[in-house]
C-alpha cells in the first residue's frame, strides 16, 4: 500500500503520526500547498516523504500519485477540495478515503423543509465508474461521520433487531486558555455545517429543519457531563440510511450558547459567505472570502493543544428492540483525553480523534478484512474488525445502557 496524504493541517499531521507507529503500508507521501506543514507532518517517519500541491488542482495531483505509484488516496483537507481530490483519485486508479463529503446545495425555495443537493449527492453519482473500475471509495470515515456509522452497523449486526433512531450526540467540556473565542476544529467547516440546514432521516426520506434546532440536553460519559446539544447539518445522516434500517437518524452537536450566538452573528452579517468579495488595499482591490478572512484571523487549531484542557466525545444513541425483542436504549461512545493525545501523540484530542479511523480503516484495507468497490460508507463493512482494531491502537470504545 502507497498512500498519498492530501492536506498536512491538524488532522493530517495527526493522522501521520498515528500512522507512523503501524507497518501495514510501505510508503505515505504527505502533500500539503505549505511547505512547511508538509515537512514538519513528514519528519515523524523515515517511510514518509513531502511535496507540494494545491488540493484544488486535479492534474497537480494526478501527476503527483503517478509518480509515485501511490495506491491509495487519503484526503485530509477541507471540504471544499473534495471533488477534485476525488477526481484526481479515480482518474489515477487509486482507493481513496474522506472524512468529510461533497459539499451540499440549499433548496432553492423551501431550505428549512425540503433538501437540495445533500451532502455527498455528487460522489454518489460517480459510484457505477467506480465500481466498473473495480476501485473504492470510501466517504466519510473520519471520527464524524465515521466512527458513530460503524457504531450504526455493529449495533444493527449485534445489539438490536429494530431500530427506532440512530441519533449522533457529539459533544465536550474542552476549554481553551488565553482566547475568548477559540473554536478545536475547523471555522470554515464548523460554520459550513453549522449554519446549512440539518438533515433528518425520517419515515423513509430526508427532510431539513432550522439550523440549531430541537435542542436537547444530553448526559456524556466520563466525566463530561450534560451538554446541551442542537440539530447539525452532518454526514451521518445521508450515510446510515443507505446502509442500516431505522425509522430516525439525526446528528446532535453540543455547540454552547456563545458558539451558537457567534455563528448566527457571522452570518448575520454575511461573514459565513464563501464568494469573494470586492476589497480596498494599499495594492489596490483585491477580492476575498469573508469566510477565509474568518479563519485566517481566528487561531489554528493544530496549534491549541498546550492551551485545551478536557475531553471530547463522539457517539451514537440507538434506541429500539433488542435481539431478544425488548426495549433497549445503548449509547455507543469515544472518548479522547487532551491531556492523553497531547502526550502520547503531541497533538490536541479534536484532531487526534478524526485522524485515528481512517488510519484504523486503511489497515483493514491493507490485510483484506475490509474489501469492496464503488462509494460506498463505513456502514457497508463489518464493524466488528474495525472496533477490536480501534482498542488495540489504544483508544477504546465503550457502552452505556440509558
Amino acid at each position: 500500500m502507497r498512500i498519498l496524504l492530501v492536506g498536512a493541517g491538524g488532522v493530517g499531521a495527526a493522522f501521520a503520526s498515528i500512522a507512523a507507529r503501524r507497518d501495514f503500508y510501505e510508503t505515505l507521501l504527505i502533500v500539503d500547498y505549505d511547505a512547511e506543514s508538509a515537512e514538519k507532518a513528514a519528519s515523524v517517519d523515515s517511510r514518509f516523504t513531502w511535496a507540494t500541491a494545491d488540493a484544488g488542482d486535479v492534474e497537480a495531483l494526478v501527476a503527483i500519485a503517478q509518480e509515485h505509484r501511490i495506491t491509495h488516496v487519503m484526503n485530509a483537507v477541507d471540504p471544499r477540495f473534495v471533488m477534485p481530490v476525488f477526481e484526481a483519485a479515480r482518474i489515477v486508479g487509486a482507493d481513496y478515503l474522506d472524512m468529510a463529503m461533497s459539499l451540499s446545495q440549499r433548496h432553492p425555495q423551501e431550505p428549512y423543509s425540503k433538501t437540495g443537493v445533500m451532502l455527498g449527492d455528487q460522489q454518489f453519482a460517480q459510484h457505477h465508474l467506480w465500481q466498473a473500475n473495480g476501485r473504492l471509495a470510501l466517504v466519510g470515515m473520519g471520527v464524524e461521520p465515521g466512527l458513530a456509522d460503524v457504531f450504526a452497523r455493529y449495533a444493527s449486526d449485534h445489539l438490536f433487531s429494530e431500530i427506532d433512531e440512530l441519533g449522533v450526540r457529539d459533544g465536550s467540556n474542552i476549554t481553551v486558555e488565553g482566547y475568548e473565542f477559540a473554536p478545536s476544529f475547523s471555522i470554515w467547516t464548523t460554520i459550513e455545517e453549522c449554519l446549512n440546514p440539518p438533515v433528518v432521516w425520517e419515515n423513509g426520506t430526508w427532510h431539513t429543519t432550522s439550523p440549531f434546532s430541537d435542542p436537547e440536553v444530553f448526559d456524556f460519559p466520563e466525566g463530561i457531563g450534560p451538554v446541551e446539544c442542537v440539530n447539525v447539518e452532518h454526514e451521518e445522516v445521508l450515510l446510515m440510511p443507505r446502509f442500516v434500517n431505522a425509522k430516525k437518524v439525526t446528528f446532535k452537536y453540543g455547540l454552547g450558547d456563545e458558539f451558537i450566538e457567534v455563528l448566527k452573528t457571522l452570518s448575520k452579517l454575511g461573514l459565513d459567505r464563501t464568494e469573494p468579495v470586492a476589497v480596498r488595499s494599499s495594492a489596490g482591490e483585491v477580492e476575498v472570502s469573508p469566510r477565509d478572512v474568518v479563519a485566517a484571523l481566528l487561531p489554528n487549531p493544530a496549534k491549541l493543544g498546550p492551551q485545551m484542557r478536557g475531553k471530547t466525545c463522539a457517539g451514537l444513541w440507538v434506541t429500539g428492540k433488542d435481539k431478544e425483542g425488548a426495549p433497549r436504549s445503548t449509547y455507543l461512545y469515544h472518548v479522547v483525553d487532551n491531556e492523553w493525545s497531547m502526550e502520547e501523540y503531541g497533538h490536541q484530542c479534536v484532531v487526534w480523534q478524526t485522524a485515528i479511523c481512517p488510519v484504523v480503516a486503511l489497515e483493514l484495507l491493507a490485510t483484506g478484512v475490509w474489501e469492496g468497490t464503488g462509494v460506498l460508507g463505513p456502514e457497508a463493512f463489518d464493524a466488528l474488525p474495525f472496533l477490536d482494531l480501534l482498542n488495540a491502537y489504544g483508544s477504546p470504545w465503550g457502552t452505556k445502557e440509558l
